[in-house]
Order: C-alpha cells, then structure tokens, then sequence
C-alpha cells in the first residue's frame, strides 16, 4: 500500500482492497474537502486527501486515502 505522502493524479491506474478483493481501476480526482460519492462522506483536507476512485470492472466511485491504493499496472 502507499505511504500517506504518496501523490496520485486523475488518469492514475491504481488498486485497492474490496471486500470482494482486489479491485484495479484509476483515480478520478483528489479530494481535499467533504464529499459524497455513492452514500459516503469523506471528510478529506489539504494536509489529508483522499482520492475518488473509479473501478474499471464496475464503473463504480469510491473515496480512499492514500495508503489504501497502491500503483496499478495501468
């Protein structure tokens, strides 16, 4: 998993854990604020983001920090 102070960018290929298991996707945007996607809220700031996710099988969002992704292969 990536370390708190690793950087990720829209179009980033990255996975994750889900409880089905590993899913792979890309990152959509980096959220330095509230948001809501798909009935959660993160509560992310400027010195905690959280990155919105997009799985590539399911086309679903999802919020995660940062050391919960790791690089996909793309």
């Amino acid at each position: 998993m990536a370390s708190p102070s690793t950087k990720f960018k829209p179009g980033d290929p990255v996975e994750w854990r889900s409880p089905q298991g590993r899913t792979e996707g890309r990152i959509v945007k980096k959220v330095t604020g509230t948001a809501h996607v798909q009935g959660h809220v993160a509560h992310a700031s400027p010195d905690e983001p959280q990155y919105e996710v997009e799985s590539r099988k399911t086309g679903r969002h999802a919020l995660h920090k940062p050391e919960a992704l790791s690089r996909g292969r793309g």
